[in-house]
């Protein structure tokens, strides 16, 4: 191979499935099995479920199951993650359903899938990082409350109403509820509910949801509780692999609801495969391998009719629980679920909707966390401030909306608590090295300021008000060794400060700018004006001889009365902060 396409290879070369994968494969197979068998039975009722919610039919949540479960437990970056539709994404689903029908959604499952591998090939993992804890806290939030909200309809036994915004057709159900009470399906929705609660906190490992549906389904059919309709008939297996949804005409329409459900699928399952990290000891996951599987997944799963596919944090966390240590767990539960779907397609059929619904109020109920909230809310008022515009946005807008303006928050926050870590102080002179009459001659023409923190956009304009209100003096000098950072809306802005004292016949001296900052400065015309004599100077004291010389050759100070050995210090020199930095 030559070496160019070695280099172009590289990057797919290192999302491949390696060596290690076998062999962790092969390290505790019987332990692996149970785990699959046991998130397999939790992930069935759920994979109806979000099937049914999403508009596509329960079929198509048992098919991404399947299929993008198998494929993202092999091509994937995490040993423990589960895949397969999820609540959040049958969020962002519902709305393109009704807007574009359902085959727009294998279509805009498809390109997200493209989209996830090119992020993957990108190294684009890493940025998951960034996402704050609180926009992470709103944003479950609000899917839990969207999840819960969307199960009304069938909770209640009632058709569900026109409309694409989850509140409002939620709201529709109750009024329909009250006219024509359906107490049979209410009924079936809660004691499934309940029997999840309440079964989980007493045995966390048992699928109490399969139990409470293989209840429920009893209970109805035994008692003909037509109140209570079954989901439909089900296919006896995957359809055959078909490209006929594909309307080419129509990728440039469904752009943009693709982006969001790449965004989606890439935050919820690097959160997901974080989560499973934070569960376990010694396991980490490969952000870039973990996007690269769910876009090989959701590649995949639209060709066998599936809804786009994310890691799942909830099956992610049984696995971890019941003991998985390798991906053949995952691959355990993708493959019980295929043979579910062969055969017991007729059974599964006749699963009351009503009881689905009551699975997924459970679920959306174990979604939040209330202590985590709790946390964030009592941590800072900012915190609170982003957690709840971030539910909120999931609630009213959508998700990939809510994420944007978490973002958003977040950064404007963040920039206005480091602008405050800006300061310009005025740094006394040290009276140690100079008579009465000396000092008070220096202190009536010289002041020092030390500029602390980052000089940046967000504290560029407090920063010009507070410098160029300096006393009537005639030379300021700058200690910038304590700038932390520095832009070009920072360097305009102190460009614009030693104009303004220039007017005013002040000389401005600098020192202690740092090498990094000095191409900065220099971009906007700032470094010639700190300059005096053609040069900056490295230390303050420096800083101070050439001020003093430039107020005797101006005949403000008479020469040779202040003593060669002057030097400006920050406090005195007893003082903590003296001992910690020389004087710049």
């Amino acid at each position: 191979m030559t070496p160019g396409i070695s280099r172009l290879t590289a990057p797919l070369v290192a999302l491949l499935p390696t060596r290690r994968d076998l062999a962790d494969v092969r390290r505790t197979p019987r332990q692996d099995l149970l785990a699959g068998l046991t998130v397999a039975m939790v992930a069935l009722p759920l994979a109806l479920g979000f099937g049914v919610s999403s508009g596509l039919g329960a079929e198509a949540g048992l098919a991404t199951a399947v299929v993008a479960g198998a494929l993202a437990a092999v091509f994937g970056g995490s040993n423990l993650q589960v895949s397969g539709p999820t609540g959040a994404m049958t969020v962002v689903l519902v709305p393109i359903v009704a807007e574009y029908g359902p085959g727009a959604v294998l279509t805009v499952g498809l390109m997200a899938g493209v989209m996830l591998v090119a992020l993957a090939l990108l190294k684009a993992g890493k940025y998951m990082q960034y996402v704050p804890a609180p926009v992470v806290e709103g944003f479950t939030l609000g899917i839990a409350c969207v999840i819960g909200l969307q199960q009304i309809p069938n909770a209640l036994g009632v058709p569900k109403p026109e409309g694409d915004r989850v509140l409002v057709v939620a709201w529709r159900a109750v009024e329909e509820f009250a006219r024509h009470p359906n107490g049979t399906a209410a009924g079936l929705a809660v004691s499934v509910a309940a029997v999840m609660l309440i079964g989980a906190r007493w045995r966390p490992t048992v699928p109490f949801s399969v139990l409470a549906i293989i209840a429920a389904t009893i209970v109805a059919q035994v008692a003909g509780l037509d109140a209570a309709p079954p989901i439909g008939d089900l296919p006896s297996g995957l359809p055959a692999p078909s490209l006929s949804f594909l309307g080419l005409g129509s990728l440039g329409t469904l752009l943009a609801p693709a982006v969001a459900v790449a965004a989606l699928a890439a935050l919820e399952s690097l959160l997901s495969a974080s989560v499973a990290d934070g569960m376990t000891v010694g396991q980490r996951h490969d952000p870039d391998r973990e996007l690269f599987g769910q876009g090989l997944a959701n590649i995949a799963a639209p060709l066998f009719g599936g809804v786009p596919a994310t890691g799942a944090i909830a099956r992610t966390a049984v696995n971890v629980r019941t003991g998985a240590g390798s991906r053949l767990a995952a691959l355990t539960h993708a493959a019980v679920l295929a043979v579910i779907v062969f055969a017991a397609a007729p059974l599964v059929s006749k699963m009351p909707l009503a009881a689905l619904a009551g699975v997924l109020l459970a679920t959306a109920v174990r979604m939040v966390e209330v202590g985590s909230l709790r946390a964030m809310v009592r941590a800072t008022r900012s915190d609170a401030l982003i957690l709840v515009l971030t539910a909120v946005a999931t609630l009213a807008l959508d998700l990939v909306y809510a994420v944007i303006i978490g973002l958003a928050v977040a950064g404007a926050l963040a920039l206005r608590a480091v602008a405050k870590q800006a300061r310009l102080e005025e740094v006394p002179l040290d009276r140690g090295d100079h008579s009465a009459e000396e000092h008070a001659l220096l202190a009536e023409h010289i002041v020092a300021y030390r500029i602390d923190g980052p000089l940046f956009f967000a504290a560029g304009h407090r920063f010009l008000l507070e410098l160029t209100e300096a006393a009537d003096v005639r030379v300021v000098v700058l200690r910038m060794s304590r700038v932390s950072a520095l832009d070009a809306t920072g360097a305009l802005v102190l460009k614009d400060a030693v104009e303004k004292l220039t007017r005013r016949g002040i000389l401005v001296l600098a020192s202690g700018i740092r090498p990094g900052q000095h191409q900065v400065l220099d971009s906007v015309g700032a470094l010639e004006l700190l300059r005096h004599e053609g040069r900056d100077y490295a230390t303050t004291p420096e800083a101070i001889r050439a001020a003093r010389g430039h107020l005797e050759r101006a005949g403000v100070l008479p020469r040779g009365v202040v003593r060669q050995k002057h030097k400006v210090l920050p406090t005195p020199p007893d003082s903590p902060e003296a001992r910690e930095e020389p004087v710049r």
